[in-house]
């Protein structure tokens, strides 16, 4: 089971100002990533000058969300030395920036005194928090969302602390 684009659409597109998506583990199996990793994992690479053999949906979608002005971040915590889904998240990441989104990488070890959620997380306008939670073996299971001030405000000071230790996209390498 899979969340759909669709119902993310109308949420990431309802934002003004900002959507922001801290990710915390370090492996995924998401349906739309199976393939993708697995050819990863045979040696191929996306080729940054042939655009239309990467652009996807997702990019369309932040492409359209960015132009209208709302900044669209993401961070993930990583363990050093990266697994290897996490490496093959970094190779094609450029995608992401090319779409307008900001990605930074934070190595596990600099978060240990930062208090943090214990699921991933989109956050919209600092408004709506959409949890995303994963069993764990990585497969995606459910969201939960919720507007309760409280946790809103824990979400966006959690993720403005993991974004400010963070290490650009450009500058980081695995």
């Amino acid at each position: 089971m899979s969340q759909s684009l669709t119902d993310f659409s109308d949420l990431i597109r309802s934002a003004r100002e900002s959507a922001v998506h801290l990710e915390l583990r370090d492996e995924y199996r998401v349906e739309n990533e199976v393939e993708r990793f697995a050819a990863w994992q045979r040696g191929h690479r996306l080729d940054v000058d042939d655009r239309p053999s990467w652009w996807r949906p997702w990019l369309d979608l932040v492409q359209e969300v960015t132009a209208k002005g709302v900044a669209v971040r993401r961070a993930r915590i990583v363990s050093e030395p990266v697994s290897e889904y996490i490496a093959f998240e970094h190779s094609g990441t450029f995608t992401n920036v090319a779409a307008g989104e900001e990605v930074r990488w934070l190595p596990r070890g600099r978060a240990s005194d930062l208090l943090l959620p214990g699921n991933d997380y989109w956050q919209f306008d600092g408004r709506l928090v959409q949890f995303n939670i994963f069993d764990g073996s990585g497969n995606w299971v459910r969201t939960d969302q919720t507007d309760d001030p409280v946790i809103t405000r824990q979400c966006a000071t959690a993720f403005d602390a993991v974004w400010q230790r963070a290490v650009p996209h450009e500058k980081f390498t695995v």
